[in-house]
């Protein structure tokens, strides 16, 4: 509930604050007084100005609305900057690039050079045998390379086992698979250097391969 012992005592604070703010006005203190008074006069002034443009502001309008349309009908080329534009004539040059870029969208693309094989490095003329990715022929992981490839996965004949050469060789036998590239993706016995081992699906097509001499081209 209100206290009505604080009324007395807040209207006595509002009088005194109200005397306070007489003579900080009267004394003109922090120019108050002043710049009030300045800034009161000039929004006066300001009013007196707008008053006689609001009280013609339809005429106003009427009067841009004509000179807009009048500056269209005797200054075309001013007021239409697309005519002056059309004035303009392009000279010899700009047309014939202007040609040149036009047939340029009619003509057919060209082809790139096709790149040709590179000549091997060096040949060595080794034993080649075949296996098959059998637990008697390699380890209890029989799918999976020395390089970590699972060749029953990819299931493409083009990877051999060498230990003479660095995995990811690129070799071509062409007296035996003509012009296709194997990798060096898997390594044979230690006791075995010279040589190398050509993957197959089967074991049939492996057996029968046996062991034979052949160049193999090394890229």
């Amino acid at each position: 509930m209100w206290n009505k012992t604080r009324q007395p005592r807040l209207l006595d604070l509002s009088s005194r604050l109200a005397e306070q703010m007489k003579i900080l006005w009267e004394e003109d203190a922090l120019y108050l007084r002043t710049i009030s008074m300045f800034a009161y006069q000039q929004w006066m002034r300001f009013k007196r100005a707008v008053i006689p443009i609001r009280r013609h502001a339809m005429d106003l309008s009427v009067a841009s609305l004509v000179l807009v349309i009048g500056l269209y009908i005797l200054f075309p080329t001013v007021a239409n900057a697309d005519q002056l534009f059309e004035q303009i004539h392009p000279d010899s040059l700009t047309i014939s690039l202007v040609i040149q870029s036009m047939k340029n969208e009619t003509e057919q693309y060209g082809q790139l050079p096709v790149a040709k094989d590179a000549e091997p490095r060096t040949q060595y003329t080794v034993p080649i045998t075949a296996y098959t990715s059998d637990v008697y022929q390699t380890d209890d992981t029989p799918c999976i390379t020395a390089s970590g490839l699972d060749v029953c996965e990819r299931d493409i004949e083009n990877v051999v086992a060498a230990n003479f050469l660095p995995i990811g060789t690129r070799v071509r036998i062409p007296e035996l698979f003509g012009d296709r590239v194997f990798y060096v993706e898997d390594r044979m016995n230690s006791r075995y250097y010279y040589k190398m081992d050509v993957w197959m699906k089967e074991y049939s097509q492996a057996k029968t391969f046996g062991v034979q001499y052949a160049t193999i081209e090394v890229f």
